[in-house]
């Protein structure tokens, strides 16, 4: 079954239009595709970095300090360095925005993701993620000691339901038609799993925490970083298909790649980082908004104002007697741009960065390609079982469901919504899937995405299909990496790595970590007072 699911859903697609050309015989012809865009992450400002071959300097700037990257780990560090009173520097984005995979869209209907779409309750030990929360404002303040969330940011009701044989209900994981072998390995697996949340390393710290920085280094935990999640079942049976089935989605959901690919130790941390420090009725619970995690990109932009300097691209990185160099072509100018500065953060993922410093090495980075759609509709979908969730998922679909962009907002319950629908094409190798992806004709990937809604929803009235395309959406923790390569990727002085990569885990606390872990270590090496929000 999973071999004719995914030929349905990856294939060419070719099905529908061989009956429309199957002659006089069939009068099926297949109804036109919705309109809506092809877009993605710039590619050829990406394919010129890799090609080099830009104009020598013809301008120079002076900054105290210089961000390359504005994702949300580059913009992490404008906000850290922002609230500690550090207001020179420049922050360089290849793109016309900043962002990096949290960015998101608008249309008429609604605001919605074009990447990543919501930010779990944060763990005790994310003290600088819940300072900036709140500052924001999304924390209101503390109760008995926990934080206090605005609950007009927190998932509203139903926030997930899953598509199992026919019927819509509520979770992810399916709870009727179960053999008695599905019972024992979901039971056996939720143990594991609830014994790894409680577990403390030989050092005190938890076995796994969120941002990974925190996590034990007990060699017995660090271990499972050595073998894949799919090895790591096998050893214990845990072979039940439905198991491995919602296994499979929720390393596809965050990792945008399969469990035989995933290291034991980030496929439990899944389950296992996750700790939210909230009242007990929040702490599982996600903040989340009609433009996903854009929204908080857009607030930390806000903060950083005309320091953003968006098309440049970073082409060259030199360490001077007084600092760095850093040439970067500003696209619209068509010009390239010496900035001096005392110190440089580069907040670009790996395996861009070793193209410019040569001892950061970035053989071992691999890295998820993605497919999102934001899909408009005349009515919210329908369908037998429990009612629309913030999150649905089929259990026979290749793809990962679809959220719905209104669903923070009762008063659009009724009316057009925008459906934010999701594939990581992680079947396949990455450079394999990245040129399928490139290659495939936005009509047949508008074809895979209308059928499968349909399949889900049959009365669905599709009335736009905005596709959006993401080369190296997120690094891969494939085995070995999360505590092997990854943390022994360093620079010398005055350069400064920030990006999720440097942990293996493409999450917005890991990125926002390594941006504040950096922005504070080129304070203190520019002499700048602050205090430590790490």
């Amino acid at each position: 079954m999973k071999a004719d699911r995914r030929g349905a859903l990856l294939g060419l697609g070719t099905g529908a239009a061989a009956l429309a050309g199957g002659g006089a015989a069939l009068a099926f012809r297949e109804p036109p595709l919705p309109p809506g865009p092809l877009s993605g992450a710039d590619l050829s400002r990406g394919h010129r970095l890799r090609q080099g071959k830009f104009p020598a300097p013809s301008r120079e700037e002076h900054v105290g300090l210089v961000i390359a990257g504005g994702g949300i780990a580059g913009l992490s560090a404008g906000w850290a360095l922002a609230e500690a009173g550090y207001d020179d520097f420049a922050l360089l984005e290849l793109e016309d925005e900043a962002g990096g995979n949290a960015r998101s869209g608008r249309n008429a209907v609604s605001a919605y993701p074009l990447g990543a779409h919501y930010l779990p309750i944060p763990n005790r030990e994310a003290a600088a993620l819940r300072h900036m929360l709140e500052r924001m404002g999304i924390i209101t303040g503390t109760a008995d000691g926990l934080p206090v969330y605005d609950p007009m940011q927190l998932c509203a009701d139903l926030q997930e339901r899953l598509l199992w044989r026919g019927k819509w209900q509520e979770g992810l994981v399916p709870r009727t038609g179960l053999t008695v072998k599905d019972r024992a390995d979901l039971a056996a697996f939720d143990a594991e799993m609830t014994r790894a949340t409680a577990a403390i390393g030989n050092d005190g710290k938890p076995a796994f925490a969120t941002p990974t920085a925190y996590s034990s280094a007990d060699p017995a935990w660090r271990a499972l970083d050595r073998q894949s999640f799919a090895a790591w079942l096998d050893a214990r049976d845990l072979t039940s298909p439905v198991l491995r089935a919602h296994v499979r989605y929720a390393m596809r959901d965050d990792y945008g790649t399969e469990p035989e690919h995933v290291s034991a130790w980030a496929g439990m941390h899944y389950w296992a980082g996750r700790r939210g420090f909230a009242a007990p009725h929040v702490a599982d619970n996600v903040l989340t908004w009609p433009g996903g995690n854009g929204h908080l990109a857009g607030l930390m932009a806000s903060r950083l104002g005309n320091r953003i300097r968006a098309g440049r691209i970073v082409h060259a990185v030199t360490r001077t007697g007084e600092g760095v160099a850093i040439d970067s072509f500003d696209v619209a100018r068509g010009e390239s741009v010496r900035t001096h500065a005392r110190g440089a953060i580069l907040a670009m993922p790996l395996f861009v960065t070793a193209r410019l410093v040569p001892e950061v090495d970035a053989t071992a980075c691999t890295y998820a390609p993605w497919i999102v759609a934001n899909v408009t509709v005349a009515q919210p979908p329908r369908g037998a079982g429990v009612p629309l969730a913030w999150d649905n998922v089929s259990s026979t679909s290749e793809s990962l469901g679809y959220v719905v962009a209104t669903h923070q907002d009762v008063a659009a319950s009724a009316g057009a919504t925008v459906l934010s629908w999701y594939l990581p094409l992680s079947d396949m190798a990455p450079a394999s899937a990245r040129r399928l992806m490139l290659e495939r004709p936005a009509d047949e990937w508008k074809r895979i995405v209308r059928d499968d809604l349909l399949a889900m929803h049959p009365e669905l009235e599709i009335g736009e299909i905005a596709l959006w395309r993401w080369g190296h959406a997120m690094i891969r923790p494939t085995p070995g990496y999360v505590w092997g390569a990854a943390p022994r990727h360093r620079t010398e002085l005055p350069l400064f790595l920030a990006h999720s990569d440097l942990s293996g885990l493409s999450l917005f606390e890991e990125a926002h970590f390594h941006g504040v872990q950096a922005a504070e270590a080129a304070m203190t090496t520019l002499g700048h007072a602050h205090a430590s929000l790490i």
